[in-house]
Formats: structure tokens, C-alpha cells, sequence
């Protein structure tokens, strides 16, 4: 494999300053002359005064660097992380990597009788649903069990007991983008935001309390109503928040008569203990008796009473970089962890990414990471190894299937275009540009794959820390279309590429949508 290595900029990098272009007297600058200029007066944007603006652009044929700046200076990439975790998971996993989850007992049946537990096991699945966990139980009656005269205990022991990343904000755990992370989980729907439930409010009549449900309904939360149906016509109005560290889920604000429900998401605090809930009343309704719930680790030589597969890392991966998914890139560190090392650790699963992305031809000694999702402000990268990723992993055989998870600029379909199905449409970047997105607050990055006007695929990467402004996402995109717009040889300067701001579908809601990917909190 041809690799292009991270010292490849020279001493531009080194400096980390931007290319410097003086025209002959009288003279227009053309080609790559005429981007740098014009990428130039992009970052000019005084959003960007004071701030950290690391962009590199790279023409992986011919190893070019057309524009660099910053290049070798690390930033928080937030959601750019998932780039590194996504590859190197390919690259320790493989793309038919599955996750398995078992129903086991070590007890003897006699007839419909268990004479002892049954154990629920599981390596992380987090595409687990409750109609999952229902063709589960439907197997537990299919092998004649009717009686568990032990409890039903809950197998989490493939990843250890640590369920919230490194650097994480405390206050950011009633938010779905920050579940916990166990072996064992379930999953609302098939975005598969694992770790989380639905909380639907629906209108009953004005003055009224509201009606409060769960989906998938569960006791592992409690509901504290504190909703009102407002007059109709009026705009919804409601903030679902779980008490820090506890289980009770505070649901206030105001729906109005005859409108839809307004549905919202809750984090739960014990994902092992929500699958069991789930699995206990999926055995109810196919009649199999189970006295209590708890935990307990299978024995040695415990026989399969039933069993799921997960879908391919190769399909896993849509909802995980179109939607970027902070579970999925956590449950896959762990992953490489337990299968490489024998640990489902964060510590661990980030010695094995690491390893992988040297591999890659990265230089790791450059990057801390600390979670696979870029949800912690203690990560940092640099575009220009985010460009060594994009340019290398273009030789691998899992390639295709990675580069198809990325977002695709303008395309409204959620699972094509993604966390970009608003930004860059009507342009030259449309259902062009294929890039990961990354938000938290102060921070903006976009890294990824654009086609050139003149026929050319080129890799970039833009990385913006420290800004105290709106989020600069709109100079993001105006780098894409640029780079999109570029002719080669005879590009001429075409001035400041426009691009609108990208609008919000929901401004009200309590999370900075600005600060956080849009998919984050559903506006994508």
C-alpha cells in the first residue's frame, strides 16, 4: 500500500502558518494560487479573530498539498474523532464484525421448569430493540420453558462497569447524546440510540396535565409529570430532564390541545437493568414465569437457550456517521479492546485504535484521544493527520463501505446525507462533498472528500477551536464549495464563496443546536 506519511508538509507544517502567494507584477493568480487566495479571504471572516483555524487540503494523486494552515497544531476535532474510531475499528474488527447476544442457563430443566437462572449476556449490541428482546423470549418458550424457578440475571461483564467517557460534562448526561455505555443495552428505535427511551407527551384538554408514556415502556425511569395542556394553537413547549445520577425523569412545559405529541429523549442510568426490564416483560408475554431480576455472570459451559447477531460493522456504520452516533463509537472502542486485548476498556480499546492508526500512517505520538466519539474536550487531532487518514484509507478493502457512511452534502435523506442534509445545497458541493461533521461548543471541524470541478478528488480537513462567536459552520462550507469549484491549472480567484447559515429546524430547544451536531438533537 502507498502510504502518505504526516511529515510530508515540511517546514510550512512545521510553522503551521498558511501558504504564502505573491504575484508576479500585473500578473492574476491561477491554479492553486487562485484557491490559496481566495480560501485566504474565507478565513478572514473576523468570527475567526482570536480563534484557532487549522485547514489542510490535499490532492492524494500527486501527494500536493494546496493549502495549508496550521496544519500540524491539534485541536478538539469533536465528531472528526469518529473518523479515526470508525477506521481503526474496521481495521481491528473488520466490516462483518457482528455483536452477539445469548440467553444461557446452567440449570437443569425438568419439563417446563428451569431449575435455576437464567442468564442474559451481551457484547455491546447497541441496534438491540425491544421487539429484540421479544424474539428472544419467543425462543426461551420455543425450548418449553414456562417456569424459571431462579431470577433472571443480567450478563454485562464483556466491557467493565465505567459507563461514562473520559471528560465528559456532568450536565450533559440527561442528553441521548451521552449515554451510558454497557455490554448490555436496548435501543428506542432504529437510529439505535442505545442507552436512551422516548418520552411521548400528548395533549389531553386544556388546563389538564398532559399524558406521559415511555416507549419502550419500562421501570427502570420514573416519570414526575409536570406538564400542562396548553390552549390550542398555542407552539409546544417541553423539557424532559433526568436527575443527575438518579433514575426520576422531570417532564415540565406545555403541549397544546389537538396537537401532535411532542416526543423528547431520556438517557436511563442503568442500560443492563433497562435490557432485563425489557427482556422480563417480553418472557411475560410468552408466558414464561420469572420470580426476579438481578445481576450475575453466566457459568462456564452455560447452554444457549436462545441467540441474536447483530447487522455487520459494515451496515452499523450508516447510523453511526450519518447520525453521528456518540454510543456507537464508544461500544466499538470497548469492542477492540475485549477482542484484541481481552479488556472491553476504554483503556484498552484506545491502545488498539491507536495501534491501528499508526498502521494507517498516522503518527499517534501527536494525538490524545481519550473517548471514540469526540464528546470530550481532553481529545486532540490535527487536520493535517486527518488528511493522512482520508488519503491512506482510500487502500483499504474496507474502503467503499466507509466512505458510503459519510454525510453527503444537500441530500435530504437522512441516511445519505446525514449530519450535511441541510448545509451546501444548490451548490457545487451538492451530493459532492462527503465529510464528517463535528460540533461542541466553541468548536467546528469538517473532514472528508470533495470531486473538484476539474474532475480531481481531493481530501481536506478544517478544524476551528476557540471561536466565541455563532458557530462558523457557513466558512465550512464555503471552504467545500470552493474546493468543488476548483478548476486545476486555470482556476482563476473567484472572491469570498457565499453560503448561507445554516438554519435550525428547532431554536427553542434547551441544548445549543450551534454547539452540538445537529442530529444530536434531531434537527438533521
Amino acid at each position: 500500500m502507498r502510504r502518505r506519511w504526516g511529515v510530508a508538509f515540511g517546514l510550512v507544517v512545521a510553522v503551521g502558518v498558511p501558504f504564502a502567494f505573491v504575484a508576479p507584477s500585473g500578473a492574476a493568480p491561477t491554479g492553486p494560487d487562485a484557491l490559496r487566495v481566495d480560501l485566504d479571504e474565507i478565513l478572514a471572516d473576523p468570527r475567526l479573530a482570536g480563534s484557532h483555524a487549522g485547514v489542510v487540503v490535499r490532492d492524494p494523486a500527486t501527494d500536493e498539498v494546496l493549502y495549508s494552515r496550521q496544519a500540524a497544531a491539534r485541536a478538539t476535532p469533536a465528531s472528526n474523532a469518529k473518523l479515526l474510531t470508525s477506521a481503526a475499528a474496521m481495521e481491528a474488527l473488520g466490516p462483518d464484525y457482528r455483536f452477539r447476544t445469548e440467553v444461557l442457563t446452567g440449570a437443569q430443566q425438568v419439563g417446563p421448569v428451569l431449575l435455576g437462572d437464567l442468564h442474559l449476556r451481551g457484547t455491546g449490541d447497541p441496534t438491540l430493540l425491544a421487539a429484540d428482546y421479544d424474539r428472544l423470549a419467543e425462543q426461551v418458550a420455543a425450548a418449553g420453558v414456562r417456569v424459571v424457578q431462579g431470577g433472571l440475571r443480567t450478563d454485562d461483564t464483556w466491557f467493565d462497569d465505567v459507563p461514562l467517557g473520559t471528560g465528559w460534562a456532568w450536565d450533559d448526561e440527561p442528553y441521548y447524546y451521552a449515554a451510558p455505555v454497557s455490554a448490555l443495552t436496548a435501543a428506542p428505535n432504529t437510529d439505535f440510540d442505545a442507552g436512551t427511551a422516548i418520552v411521548r407527551v400528548s395533549p389531553t384538554v386544556e388546563g389538564a396535565p398532559a399524558e406521559v408514556r415511555l416507549d419502550p415502556e419500562t421501570d427502570v425511569v420514573r416519570i414526575d409529570n409536570r406538564t400542562t395542556t396548553s390552549a390550542e394553537g398555542d407552539e409546544p413547549d417541553v423539557l424532559v430532564q433526568r436527575d443527575h445520577g438518579g433514575s426520576r425523569v422531570v417532564v415540565s412545559g406545555t403541549v397544546p390541545a389537538g396537537a401532535e405529541p411532542v416526543e423528547d429523549f431520556t438517557t436511563v442510568p442503568d442500560p443492563s437493568a433497562y435490557a432485563a426490564d425489557l427482556f422480563a416483560r417480553a418472557l411475560a408475554a410468552h408466558g414464561v414465569q420469572v420470580r426476579d431480576a438481578g445481576e450475575g455472570a453466566a457459568p462456564e459451559g452455560a447452554r444457549v437457550l436462545a441467540e441474536r447477531e447483530s447487522i455487520p460493522l459494515r451496515e452499523l456504520l450508516v447510523p453511526f456517521m450519518k447520525l453521528s452516533n456518540n454510543g456507537h463509537a464508544e461500544v466499538l472502542v470497548k469492542a477492540m479492546g475485549r477482542e484484541v486485548r481481552g479488556e472491553g476498556s476504554w483503556a484498552a480499546g484506545l491502545a488498539v485504535l491507536t495501534e491501528r492508526l499508526g498502521e494507517l500512517g498516522l503518527s499517534p505520538e501527536v494525538l490524545r484521544l481519550v473517548d471514540g466519539s469526540g464528546l470530550s474536550t481532553m481529545d486532540n487531532v490535527t487536520p493535517e493527520q486527518l488528511t493522512v487518514l482520508l488519503d491512506n484509507a482510500r487502500q483499504r478493502p474496507w474502503f467503499r463501505a466507509w466512505y458510503d457512511s459519510l454525510p453527503v452534502a444537500g441530500v435530504a435523506d437522512r441516511m445519505v446525507g446525514g449530519t450535511l442534509r441541510n448545509r451546501m445545497a444548490g451548490t457545487a458541493a451538492a451530493n459532492n462533498v462527503r465529510a464528517k461533521t463535528g460540533s461542541l461548543t466553541g468548536v467546528t471541524s469538517l473532514s472528508g472528500y470533495v470531486t473538484t470541478a476539474g474532475g480531481r478528488e481531493l481530501v481536506f480537513s478544517v478544524v476551528f477551536n476557540d471561536f466565541v462567536s455563532d458557530s462558523p459552520k457557513d466558512l465550512e462550507d464555503a471552504i467545500a464549495v470552493r474546493l468543488a469549484e476548483y478548476r486545476g491549472a486555470e482556476d482563476q480567484p473567484r472572491g469570498r464563496t457565499q453560503v448561507p447559515r445554516i438554519q435550525r429546524d428547532d431554536p427553542a430547544t434547551e441544548v445549543d443546536e450551534g454547539a452540538l451536531e445537529c442530529s444530536w438533537v434531531k434537527a438533521c
